[in-house]
């Protein structure tokens, strides 16, 4: 036993035996918490003839027993090894070092939450970076090398992303482009220009909402699940081992869903466009009585190619952004369900905010260049 003890009247006399090292924990931890549990105001006399090792963790234990006895009654130590001494004393030294509380500047506290924001925001600016770098290496080596792109996963993705979500896109932006057209007519009707909200839907749908609806609900759709992918993958160390095997995850993962991304949204884009107008269509013929040829008659006065072009150029980044905010939230999940749910989230909000920025900057570039 590594403490033996005899509790008399007055005092406890101990007697420290064999090693005191951190691989008896076990069996020292119980001992020193009964001794400590039966001191009372009764005086310790510990005896250190027999210790024949001891390491930082049994030093600890031992100060830690005469400190907390101190505190009730006298301690009286002996028979220490003289080649323990030094750990002794530099433990006890350690010990007795008060805690210093730490200062924290509080004059301007409002800009504490601002300054870590800031940081914060350009830590994830740093990370998006690092990863689109990460990417655009990965697609220059499969440039140098066809062979090592995964065509399989690739065609797998834009069935995943692409056709299978034109069903919600065709059933979403057809309503949106009915709501745009029948509130359009609702208010140009006061000043008797209801034929008028053709032009109105047809210029907001094919350069502004039509791609940044899709563009949303891919966010919400697809975004979401690459992020569950990897932050699964996360989880099951699935990553940790393709980093074994020499495998690139960027190439292997994230590649063939970044392009996939990128090929899909135009197409989606286009798709929800004439979704969009037909439900525009729609309702102006029933809502207004604007008849079909009357409505294309007006379509074709009113958009030129440059708007259908303005809402193209957009989405190939928007998907990239999407694609690589997905990523990245993928692989900060941590080992827990929770996290993934939270990074998930996390995906959708920052992606969906992220593509609404884009196109206001997109918005303000084509201004500037006049289209």
């Amino acid at each position: 036993m590594p403490l033996s003890t005899t509790i008399l009247d007055d005092r406890v006399d101990a007697a420290a035996d064999g090693a005191w090292t951190s691989d008896e924990a076990a069996a020292l931890e119980p001992q020193i918490e009964t001794l400590l549990a039966s001191r009372n105001t009764r005086a310790l006399s510990l005896d250190l003839h027999g210790l024949s090792e001891i390491d930082t963790f049994g030093a600890c234990l031992l100060e830690r027993l005469t400190l907390k006895w101190r505190e009730a009654a006298p301690v009286e130590v002996s028979g220490l090894p003289p080649r323990f001494r030094g750990l002794m004393a530099e433990v006890e030294r350690v010990e007795t070092i008060p805690d210093v509380p730490v200062r924290r500047r509080r004059e301007f506290p409002v800009l504490e939450p601002i300054g870590r924001a800031i940081f914060a925001a350009f830590a994830y600016i740093a990370t998006f970076l690092n990863m689109l770098g990460a990417v655009v290496a990965a697609l220059l080596r499969v440039i140098a090398n066809p062979r090592r792109m995964r065509f399989t996963s690739l065609v797998a993705q834009l069935d995943r992303v692409g056709l299978r979500a034109i069903p919600i896109i065709l059933l979403i932006t057809v309503l949106i482009g009915g709501i745009i057209q029948q509130q359009s007519i609702f208010q140009l009707r006061k000043f008797g220009a209801e034929s008028y909200a053709v032009n109105l839907t047809g210029i907001l749908v094919l350069r502004e909402i039509g791609v940044l609806l899709v563009a949303i609900m891919v966010a919400g759709r697809s975004g979401s699940a690459y992020t569950a992918e990897l932050g699964s993958m996360k989880m099951r160390e699935e990553i940790d081992a393709l980093r074994t095997m020499g495998l690139d995850p960027a190439e292997v993962l994230i590649l063939p869903r970044l392009l996939a991304l990128v090929i899909a949204l135009p197409i989606l884009g286009l798709i929800g466009g004439i979704a969009a107008l037909f439900g525009a269509g729609l309702v102006g013929w029933i809502y207004a009585g604007i008849s079909p040829a009357i409505f294309m008659a007006r379509l074709h006065d009113a958009i030129s190619v440059t708007h259908f072009e303005v809402g193209m150029y957009k989405a190939p980044f928007m998907a990239l952004v999407i694609g690589i905010v997905s990523s990245i939230e993928g692989f900060a999940v941590k080992g827990s369900a929770e996290s993934l749910g939270a990074q998930t989230t996390t995906s959708v909000v920052k992606s969906i905010f992220l593509v609404i920025l884009l196109d206001g900057f997109f918005a303000m570039f084509f201004a500037w260049m006049g289209m």
